[in-house]
């Protein structure tokens, strides 16, 4: 789940492992054949589609794919805009990927999903380029959710970055209103610019794009893997279409069972643990090389010291603005995964070296250089008129706001949305000051009503989890594992990354594709992590 921006150890396998197949999906295993394909009655002129698929362009993908991943297709396809008036014929088109199978022809198709909620997905078969048990007989599909990526879009105007500079730390009034205005005026520009296709950017539209999707992909059922956010949405489809549920992998889980509100709201509590018990000890370890305190306090100290010297007086590099906020942001970014605690440390360095001084000007301008290249892209621009939008790339970022408020319930109001952040500050002030930025409280349309998911009909699902996820922390996907029956939970001890499967750890690896490829259903087991990076020079 990504948050608004202020977003080899081979070890043996742990638990054990059922010998074969579960009842819940043996008996499932010939009933749906008996169903047609198209058994929800869509429309002949959706259902009668065909896929074209082809080479992807440079200019259909994001990014270009990586070596395992070349023969990536694309094709697109026509989805109602409204799946409750679907006699409108007015559409939205959707935008999809696939790794094609290389055993030969598929006997199945995998639906990946990497999150957000709305983060586009057309190029993200790619981590799954170097599973070969998966791709063996199995075919993955990637797809941009309507309203992002190369799918039909929506938009804010830019309007989510408005306020960007102000430090949430500052706890004056007038500048909490100003923070609080600031997400008021770009919730209500995700509204007004996004117009009739807004309120239909949620769960209950996308889960119906991807059922046509499986109907044009002629499968009786899917399989999925879903990291994150992409845990609710596979939920959410488990529940609409239980009998089209085929092996559901629910990698680094939001707590999926209740509001997006009160998942959300582990968030301080996952990237603070992160950061204190995993990250700070680490480079404390290597005080040697990074010279930021012996111990993960110190560190921290150390962290503090600089935070409070860019608030005071924030850093310009070519005319970008390096201040508390981007350092925050640069952090968190950079829990997600131990891959990237060497280059987040490399930073903390550079930017103590920039507001310290007493350096050179080459080194000056040489650790300047450093600081800009890590440094997240920041627009700071003040509240400006509503206009009607041509083109805007902030389309992530506007379904990530959307899909969430659409979907509410969201209660609070100006006046307990900062008592909230006051309380998170004090005790997760790494994200908990800035947990004043709400937009959802600020949503005009009333919320759609979603469908209690609980797993009751639900073939069993496999939940991936570490334990200390930074943005899905394990708290709420255990109370998700408890409430959904028959769900199953594989727990990776000694390891805070977020998303796991096809991430290199092996124990993990082969615990999913003994589900998803053989069918083989856990009970709860756990796998050992993998180890912390060594800096060069340590």
């Amino acid at each position: 789940m990504k948050r608004t921006r202020l977003a080899v150890l081979i070890p043996a396998m742990a638990g054990t492992l059922l010998a074969g197949i579960t009842p819940a999906l043996a008996e499932q295993a010939g009933a749906v054949e008996d169903l047609p394909l198209n058994s929800t009655n869509i429309p002949a002129r959706y259902a009668n589609q065909v896929l074209a698929w082809h080479p992807c362009t440079e200019d259909e993908l994001p990014s270009p794919p990586p070596p395992g991943a070349e023969g990536i297709e694309c094709a697109t396809f026509n989805s109602p805009r409204n799946w409750n008036r679907v006699d409108d014929k007015i559409d939205v088109s959707i935008a999809v990927s696939r790794l094609k199978a290389t055993g030969g022809e598929a006997t199945a198709s995998v639906l990946t999903n990497p999150g957000g909620p709305g983060a586009p997905g057309r190029i993200f078969p790619a981590r799954l380029r170097n599973q070969a048990k998966l791709r063996a007989q199995q075919e993955i599909i990637g797809f941009d959710p309507r309203g992002t990526g190369e799918s039909t879009n929506i938009t804010c105007g830019g309007a989510i970055g408005t306020g960007d500079s102000l430090d949430p730390r500052n706890r004056h009034p007038r500048n909490l209103n100003l923070i609080l205005q600031a997400t008021k005026y770009a919730a209500h520009s995700c509204q007004h610019l996004s117009g009739e296709l807004g309120p239909l950017i949620n769960t209950y539209q996308t889960v119906r794009d991807i059922d046509l999707l499986r109907l044009l992909l002629d499968r009786h059922k899917i399989n999925w893997v879903g990291y994150s956010a992409g845990t609710w949405l596979g939920t959410h489809y488990a529940t609409t279409f239980p009998e089209r549920t085929g092996r559901f992998v629910l990698d680094s889980a939001t707590e999926f069972t209740t509001t997006w509100k009160k998942s959300f709201d582990w968030q301080p509590l996952g990237f603070e643990r992160r950061w204190r018990q995993d990250f700070l000890p680490w480079m404390a370890r290597y005080d040697s090389v990074y010279h930021f305190g012996t111990t993960g306090e110190q560190a921290r100290q150390t962290y503090e010291d600089v935070r409070a010297a860019l608030a005071e007086r924030p850093v310009e590099i070519d005319g970008e603005r390096v201040g508390p906020n981007e350092l925050d942001s640069t952090i968190a970014g950079s829990l997600y995964s131990k891959r990237a605690f060497i280059g987040l440390a490399e930073h903390l360095v550079n930017v103590r070296t920039l507001v310290e001084g007493g350096v050179s000007a080459q080194q000056q301008a040489a650790v300047a250089k450093e600081v800009k290249a890590k440094n997240p892209d920041t627009e700071v621009t003040g509240p400006q008129p509503l206009m009607v939008p041509t083109d805007y790339d902030d389309a992530y970022d506007a379904s990530f706001w959307t899909i969430p408020c659409n979907e509410g319930p969201w209660p609070g109001n100006r006046r307990s949305v900062i008592r909230q952040s006051e309380r998170l500050g004090k005790q997760y002030p790494l994200l908990g000051w800035g947990w004043l930025i709400q937009p959802c409280i600020f949503w005009k349309n009333k919320p759609i009503d979603l469908p209690k998911v609980d797993g009751e009909g639900v073939p069993p699902v496999l939940i991936v989890q570490s334990v200390h996820d930074p943005a899905t922390p394990i708290e709420g996907a255990r109370r998700a594992h408890r409430a959904f029956e028959g769900s199953r939970m594989l727990t990776i001890t000694g390891e805070g990354d977020h998303g796991i499967y096809a991430g290199g750890n092996a124990c993990a690896d082969s615990v999913v594709e003994r589900y998803l490829v053989d069918g083989i259903v856990p009970e709860d087991t756990s796998c050992p992590g993998m180890p912390l990076p060594v800096p060069p020079g340590a």
